[in-house]
């Protein structure tokens, strides 16, 4: 049944503004790291908010995570993915980046074969090698032999990316959990991970303690951590109203808000490689989200 025009666009309005604020997020999490407070921080304490509100608000989830034990596969899933997400930007090239970070729907081809039983089609698997083809594109640079990770935020981008494509299989894997029960799993990823990473790093001097809480750090998480939310919000809205295809194509914003406002700011760099690379993953992206679902 078709929207009224009014709610349809509402609908893509909170889509895009969902692909807004975690393309731009970047922006803030560098402020906060110049604060002090080390991006893998940042994340846990975001996500402990969102702990903290999920077991207010339905405080019977917390047994979900014993009575379903694949839970814990989403958990680290999604822990991990927003982890390397908040990782990468904040220290690598914005743009390259968010495109390694999507060559989620090539995961997902992957993921879908080995734990859905889902053999993917012949289109399926073209898709998969244009987003692969794009990526040694950007990864091969002249001085290498062969097309590899050149630093820690790409390695940060592709495992985010993979581990945002295991979330989205094992979302479908435990359709039957309860709404609560699968999003408190996915917040307290992000706190877990956070906090052992976190304290980990500092063991070997990699990542450094959280510094004094002072009203600068503190107030810009406070303001991510509302703008996170209200991100989320509003892509249960849109995700609600609007086909999976043509959510999944909005989504795709995302990729121009970050890379007109990293640009913008001196926070990337637009080369041929990356142009051209991306524009592949791009495209099997979209080709991804406008193909049926068994395809």
């Amino acid at each position: 049944m078709s929207l009224p025009a009014r709610e349809r666009a509402l609908a893509v309005g909170a889509l895009l503004f969902n692909a807004f604020v975690f393309g731009v997020s970047w922006w803030p999490m560098r402020r906060i790291e110049a604060h002090g407070l080390h991006p893998v921080w940042t994340t846990a304490l975001i996500y402990a908010v969102g702990v903290v509100g999920v077991l207010v608000w339905r405080p019977g989830a917390l047994r979900g995570l014993f009575q379903y034990p694949l839970l814990w596969v989403l958990l680290i899933g999604a822990g991990l993915n927003n982890l390397g997400f908040n990782w990468a930007m904040t220290i690598g090239d914005v743009v390259r980046v968010i495109l390694l970070f999507y060559l989620m729907p090539a995961w997902a081809v992957l993921l879908s074969w080995v734990i859905l039983k889902e053999r993917p089609t012949t289109i399926a698997l073209l898709r998969l090698l244009l987003a692969l083809a794009g990526v040694a594109i950007m990864l091969k640079s002249p001085d290498t032999p062969w097309p590899l990770p050149s630093g820690l935020a790409d390695w940060l981008a592709l495992m985010g990316g993979f581990m945002f494509a295991l979330s989205t299989v094992m979302l479908r894997v435990l359709a039957a959990v309860p709404g609560e029960t699968r999003m408190l799993a996915m917040f307290a990823g992000g706190l877990l991970t956070g906090t052992l990473v976190g304290l980990s790093g500092g063991h070997l001097g990699m990542i450094p303690a959280p510094p004094p809480v002072t009203a600068g750090w503190l107030g810009l998480v406070a303001v991510l951590t509302v703008m996170f939310v209200l991100g989320n919000m509003t892509l249960q809205y849109g995700a609600a109203r609007i086909s999976a295809s043509a959510g999944a194509i909005i989504l795709l914003s995302e990729v121009v808000f970050s890379s007109v406002s990293s640009v913008a700011l001196g926070a990337a760099e637009i080369t041929p490689r990356t142009l051209a690379g991306g524009l592949l993953i791009l495209a099997a992206a979209v080709l991804a989200a406008r193909a049926p679902r068994a395809a």
